[in-house]
């Protein structure tokens, strides 16, 4: 749709120099997700791979597990009043016989997009509702070597990123350390959802032989999204937070930090790295 970047005018010092020109910006909009005609949820994001974001955020909503599930996902005609289309809203339509949610504030299962519920009730709830249990999936290993080349790789391929510096990015890797698939947003957790939903709707859920890589920090819901997607390792280059690493505990998730050059954190599921050397427990 031509939408993902936008041109701003900006002014520019540069030691004392002051000069005028256009900027490239990431794109920003309201994307309102709508299941079987009702409204879901609200997300700012960069308007691209829409469907797959919805896709991705049902799934990480437990509301379906596979892409038989789905019937339709289509743009909402006449989105505003006077009946012009924003693409800015998206309709999906599950398949008969697919049971709906209670879709409620109210309802008992987690939320996501930082929607703020947290805790012991968060971390059952996930646990309860995958369809993909990590812990069950085929046995994943990876030695530190491999993780160390991937924020580079993932770096390579954030084509939007070199013309704004302003999106996250998430990428999928084979356990052999190849790339398989980029998406980028300027919300992290709309970067992990198009990377679930484009895996939906080619029907390779759950992504029990792949590595999730974040070009931030490891959240909760970020977590929760690849427990969700069946996704046994997510590495970040920044920090997690205290509940994700308590999910991955929990749900047997192997959860790196701080990957940068030859240097991490691992925080849960260390079964998964082929450490080579004995910890020190000092």
């Amino acid at each position: 749709m031509g939408r993902v970047t936008e041109r701003r005018r900006t002014i520019r010092i540069r030691d004392g120099a002051v000069t005028t020109r256009p900027d490239t910006l990431v794109a920003e909009e309201p994307l309102e997700i709508r299941l079987n005609g009702k409204p879901l949820a609200i997300t700012m994001r960069t308007p691209g791979d829409d469907f797959a974001l919805a896709a991705g955020f049902l799934v990480s909503e437990g509301v379906i597990g596979e892409g038989s599930e789905v019937r339709s996902i289509v743009y909402c005609a006449g989105a505003t009043a006077d009946g012009v289309n924003t693409y800015n809203v998206v309709d999906v339509q599950l398949a008969a016989g697919v049971v709906v949610p209670d879709i409620t504030l109210e309802r008992n299962v987690y939320t996501t997009s930082s929607c703020g519920l947290c805790g012991k009730a968060s971390l059952d709830a996930v646990r309860t509702t995958t369809r993909h249990p990590v812990a069950d999936s085929p046995q994943v290993r990876v030695t530190p070597a491999l993780l160390s080349a991937l924020p580079d790789r993932l770096r390579e391929a954030q084509r939007v990123f070199d013309r704004t510096g302003g999106l996250h990015a998430a990428a999928l890797f084979s356990v052999e350390g190849e790339l398989l698939d980029i998406r980028e947003d300027v919300g992290r957790h709309n970067a992990v959802d198009k990377l679930v939903g484009r895996a939906l709707t080619d029907d390779r859920l759950p992504l029990s032989q792949a590595i999730l890589l974040v070009s931030g920090r490891a959240s909760f819901e970020l977590a929760q999204k690849a427990v969700m997607a069946g996704i046994p390792m997510l590495a970040a280059v920044s920090a997690p937070s205290s509940l994700a690493v308590d999910l991955a505990a929990e749900s047997g998730l192997t959860l790196v930090g701080f990957l940068r050059g030859t240097s991490m954190n691992v925080y849960a599921g260390d079964h998964r790295i082929a450490l080579g050397a004995t910890v020190d427990q000092g």
